[in-house]
């Protein structure tokens, strides 16, 4: 393949991935308009989303041109993707009770304080490759604990024999996202931006499979239902904020909410 077809299939899925990764980040504003309009957390965990931010400021800064060349589309999409986490945090750091909002500041303090010292060691130590192997590294390490999230969800689905907690939506376009940077990763010659997301299409691919196997069990295997029998409306379904396991029952629709998206 030539260079310029390279570079244009490169540019191609970069763009699909853009697209991918954008939708799984404004997933999650179904649960904070939920959470504004009760002015409450209620059982939804705010730390998915202070971790998703400290992914996407790592994986922003390692596709900075000074650190790895020919990688902005990464650093447009994770900037965006910050910034968006960002306003998640302060919405749940406003309204949570003054405990939860204490854990989420404190988190929230360490994320940023990792960060910092991730780009001023990148910058004031580390030159060229030492550069972009460091950030790589800190970036890859942590897309990967956000994209082995789905875990915990996955085997409740395996366990209940039900995908009443895994929407059919957020599993393919996780695996989209995932795809589309492994192969922008590829063409780009970048083990720090194909390594994570292969994994990450990899985890897609396992819960679409998942989804086929059990979609017909869909709110028969889990056992919980809502109040008086009412259906789970489709806001509810796209839902992804984490219950606090010690309080499921009263919020059972609630989903993983680590699978925002991550590149």
């Amino acid at each position: 393949m030539d260079p310029k077809t390279m570079h244009v299939l490169k540019v191609f899925f970069g763009v699909i991935g853009n697209g991918t990764a954008l939708f799984l980040f404004l997933a999650p504003t179904i649960t904070f308009r939920r959470i504004i309009r009760k002015r409450s957390t209620e059982q939804f965990s705010g730390i998915p989303y202070v971790m998703t931010m400290l992914n996407c400021l790592l994986s922003a800064w390692y596709g900075l041109p000074f650190v790895s060349p020919n990688n902005i589309l990464v650093s447009t999409i994770n900037g965006t993707g910050a910034a968006i986490e960002l306003i998640y945090v302060l919405i749940f750091i406003i309204f949570a009770p003054k405990r939860e909002r204490a854990k989420i500041l404190g988190l929230f303090t360490a994320v940023l304080a990792l960060f910092s010292a991730v780009a001023l060691v990148s910058l004031l130590s580390l030159h060229d490759k030492s550069r972009k192997l460091f950030c790589g590294l800190a970036a890859t390490v942590f897309s990967v604990i956000m994209y082995s999230s789905p875990f915990s969800i996955m085997s409740t689905v395996v366990r209940t024999k039900s995908v009443e907690f895994m929407p059919f939506f957020l599993s393919l376009f996780s695996f989209l996202c995932g795809t589309s940077w492994f192969i922008f990763g590829l063409l780009g010659h970048d083990p720090f931006v194909a390594i994570p997301n292969g994994f990450g299409s990899g985890l897609g691919a396992l819960q679409l499979l998942l989804y086929f196997i059990y979609r017909d069990n869909k709110g028969k295997g889990s056992g919980t239902k809502k109040p008086n029998g009412a259906a789970t409306t489709a806001d509810e379904s796209m839902e992804t904020g984490v219950a606090k396991p010690d309080q499921q029952p009263k919020q059972s629709i609630t989903i993983n909410g680590a699978q925002d998206g991550h590149v």
